[in-house]
């Protein structure tokens, strides 16, 4: 399973990068405007570090104005993937960016049979978002296995991008269930390396080696 981190914060991209932890960066509206910056410095300044996938969302709600916006981010850089949201009129925007070769990540998906319609309009990934469903008493991860497993049933070549990943566990039972990819807010991936015991372990092996005799110098 592929690893993106969802943040348009350079400094906590640098960081997963330097843990090999950074397959592919995911941005949205409510990200970039917590970096205080005009978007396109930020994703200028992010395709120069991440050789991987790089999600720019489109604001417009119509398609021929995501068009237009997609159009421009693509030109950014080879690896940019253009953001839609899951309305009709992105589904439009979303088949018309496949027959034009821009790779699209079709995002606020809350339902299989919304992600069965992105897969058929050519979608490159679907972003079901889990961690949103579970906020309102829904099980956001039988969502993931449902989409799944009807793109199994029909060979759709969709990429499964699991979001508003929450927790650790939303890590563990997308990597179950076989998801390509995770995207993952670097304060989740820090967690991912935690558990009492590795720390109580260590505090353990380090006062041991303190009582091993050390040879004069």
């Amino acid at each position: 399973m592929k690893f993106f981190i969802d943040t348009a914060d350079v400094g906590e991209i640098k960081k997963a990068l330097a843990l090999g932890l950074c397959d592919g960066v995911t941005t949205n509206p409510s990200l970039v405007a917590k970096t205080g910056r005009a978007f396109e410095d930020v994703l200028k300044e992010i395709v120069g570090l991440v050789p991987g996938p790089i999600s720019a969302e489109v604001t417009a709600t119509d398609a021929e104005g995501m068009l237009a916006e997609g159009r421009h981010y693509a030109k950014f850089g080879k690896q940019v993937v253009i953001k839609v949201p899951l309305i009709v009129e992105g589904l439009r925007a979303a088949k018309t960016f496949a027959d034009e070769g821009i790779k699209t990540n079709v995002t606020l998906c809350f339902s299989p049979v919304q992600a069965l319609l992105a897969a058929k309009a050519g979608a490159t990934y679907i972003s079901p978002f889990v961690g949103r469903l579970d906020d309102v008493s829904e099980d956001g991860m039988s969502m993931v296995a449902d989409i799944i497993q009807i793109y199994r049933n029909y060979g759709f070549k969709t990429q499964v991008l699991v979001a508003s990943v929450r927790h650790p566990i939303h890590v563990l039972q997308a990597a179950k269930l076989g998801a390509d990819v995770a995207t993952i807010p670097y304060s989740v991936i820090e967690q991912l390396a935690k558990h009492p015991l590795t720390d109580v372990g260590l505090k353990k092996f380090l006062a041991d080696w303190e009582k091993v005799p050390k040879a004069p110098k």
